[in-house]
């Protein structure tokens, strides 16, 4: 009996995710097709503070051109026909929602703690009385030096492009970069690509670039913070990692 040879079909898709109110919400996020609308928004509400029932999605292609509302929670997201590279818009109806206020983005609508000056001085802790006293072992303390070969053991078995895993919070992506960072400090670096937005840069460091990465994606940092080998990407949205 004669058996066919069936290839493994990708049951997912990338889609770049936006939020009406939440102008700085932006996201390269991988969907399964299987799943249905409302476990997406279910998911989506924990990334971004919109409640599921105050929640629509609109799907809209690469071009810009919005091609539907994926109102029918009950649908898999398969049957909207999303492809990668196509955006999923996440849009709030609660006019009280904290995010359509803007409270999460826009500080001047929070309350801001005031304390006189004379009052600021009597504190026995504050931050200036922390500078002076940082400034002070700064001025001091030049026999502590680090040396130009610190921590350059630790890069021997790190190499550009090995997935890796940080500590701490155990981020994940891939190393970018490996040597000495001067603008940074003495010693030897690792420059790290997270796989997810929880960096500080895009690889320039006080304007020196290190290596090419997306916006918020990019850390520098010492190698003993970086552990190399079979770290893959993990999905956002399983359900034990969030």
């Amino acid at each position: 009996m004669a058996s066919g040879l069936q290839l493994p079909t990708d049951d997912s898709v990338l889609l770049q995710v936006t939020h009406d109110s939440i102008k700085s919400f932006s996201a390269e996020l991988r969907f399964s097709l299987q799943t249905t609308i409302e476990s997406v928004k279910e998911k989506l509400w924990r990334k971004c503070g919109t409640s599921v029932g105050s929640m629509l999605l609109q799907l809209f292609d690469e071009s810009g051109s919005k091609l539907c509302d994926l109102a029918d929670n009950s649908r898999p997201l398969g049957f909207f026909s999303p492809h990668d590279g196509f955006r999923l818009h996440i849009v709030d109806l609660d006019p009280s929602s904290v995010t359509s206020s803007g409270w999460l983005e826009d500080t001047s609508l929070v309350e801001k703690y005031t304390i006189s000056e004379e009052a600021y001085n009597k504190l026995d802790s504050n931050f200036r009385k922390f500078k002076e006293k940082l400034a002070s072992q700064n001025a001091t303390g030049n026999q502590n030096k680090l040396p130009d070969n610190y921590m350059e053991d630790l890069c021997a078995n790190i190499k550009v492009g090995d997935r890796c895993e940080v500590e701490p919070g155990e981020k994940r992506g891939v190393v970018k970069f490996v040597g000495k960072a001067e603008t940074a400090g003495p010693g030897y670096w690792v420059g790290i690509q997270y796989d997810e937005p929880l960096g500080k840069h895009d690889g320039m460091v006080k304007g020196k670039r290190y290596f090419d990465c997306p916006p918020q994606h990019g850390a520098l940092l010492r190698p003993d913070k970086v552990k190399v080998g079979d770290y893959p990407e993990r999905d956002p949205f399983d359900e034990e990692e969030i």
